[in-house]
Formats: structure tokens, sequence, C-alpha cells
């Protein structure tokens, strides 16, 4: 892979927006839990080994079609969350790790995968910026039913929404692991500042 590619209108209408409504009805989608670059987001967080996938499609079915076509077959780690942001948001640069909390030896993921589920027509900045040892390497301008696979080991940000509504997307941080390594991630795991979500889900590992 060159840097990043990309596949526009990689599902249909329908799932897309099925997609949208059931990650914004989610009783875990809430101011996000990210760490500070995610300013003024919105979100929530799915950890799972391979091993746990049919989990998260039996917990999450409206995942089911993106994690076939988006999961490479040699990682068997993840890190999915889906990410909103609106006027005033922004991601300031930074190199994906979210594993690390549980794992200290983790490297960067292999590939992180980017849905665009919601563009609006009218939205103003939101760019997604790509950078390899300070040099810019990529802009994507988010359309929604865009599909992108980018280098893990990227520096990358988006700019501050400046006008628009909501722009929704789904990620996911895909890790290839060593067996030590893997054995301190959690099979399954929620991470959500939302009240639904129990605290022995967002700080416990469920095994």
């Amino acid at each position: 892979m060159n840097y990043y590619r990309q596949s526009a209108q990689a599902f249909s209408d329908s799932y897309l927006t099925k997609l949208q409504r059931r990650i914004l009805d989610c009783p875990y989608f809430a101011v996000n839990n990210l760490n500070r670059d995610f300013v003024k987001t919105k979100g929530f967080s799915v950890v799972f080994r391979r091993s746990h996938l049919a989990t998260v499609t039996e917990r999450f079915p409206y995942f089911e079609r993106y994690l076939a076509q988006a999961l490479l077959p040699d990682c068997n780690a993840f890190y999915l969350n889906p990410l909103l942001l609106h006027a005033g948001s922004r991601v300031d640069p930074h190199i994906d790790r979210s594993l690390r909390s549980y794992c200290k030896t983790i490297e960067p993921p292999a590939v992180v995968s980017v849905l665009y589920v919601s563009v609006p027509e009218d939205l103003e900045g939101g760019e997604l910026i790509l950078r390899s040892r300070q040099r810019q390497v990529g802009q994507i301008r988010p359309q929604t039913n865009l599909l992108l696979h980018f280098q893990g080991d990227l520096t990358h940000s988006v700019r501050t929404v400046t006008q628009g509504g909501d722009r929704l997307s789904l990620v996911c941080e895909q890790y290839s692991l060593e067996n030590r390594q893997l054995e301190d991630i959690p099979e399954f795991q929620l991470e959500s500042r939302a009240a639904a979500v129990p605290a022995a889900k967002r700080l416990g590992k469920v095994r």
C-alpha cells in the first residue's frame, strides 16, 4: 500500500442510512472516550480480538457488513470506533496506538480503515491530513460512502470543521500482534462515557 488507498461507493445507500441511524441511536454514543487529541467529538469504542468477531456482530449487527469488507486477514486485534465531528470539532496530529492502554509494548496498527458514513454537502474543513516524518503524504476530503485504508504508522489529523452539519465516520485500527501481546488484549470490551455502560464494561476486561 502506497500510504493509503480509497474505494468510492463502498456500500449501498440503504446500508449507510441504517448504519448512521443505529450509531446515533446507540446508548453508548456520547462525548468521546478518546484522548485529548479529539476535540469536541462524540463516539464510543469497541476493542476485540478476531476470535470474538462474532460477539461484536451479535452485539452490533449493523457493523457486520463494514467489518466483513474492511478487516484484513492477517490482523488479529482491533479498535473500532464511530467518530462524529461537527462545527468546532477537530482531531489534533497523532499516531494511533489505542490498544496501548492494555499492552504497553504495542506498536502502531498495521492499517487504519475509515468509512465516511455521512458527510454534509456544505461541509467546510474536516479534511484528513496524513504525514510521514513531517512530510505531508495525503489530504483526503471526506465524502459519503468513501472507504479509506492508510498506513497505521502515519501521523494524522482532521482539520477543524468550520461549517456544515455532522461528519460521521467509522474507524478501525487493525493490529497484527504476537501471541504474548494478544494475551493482554480483551477478547471483547466496550469503552464509552455513556451512563448506559456499567463501570465493569468500561474498565474491566471481558475474557
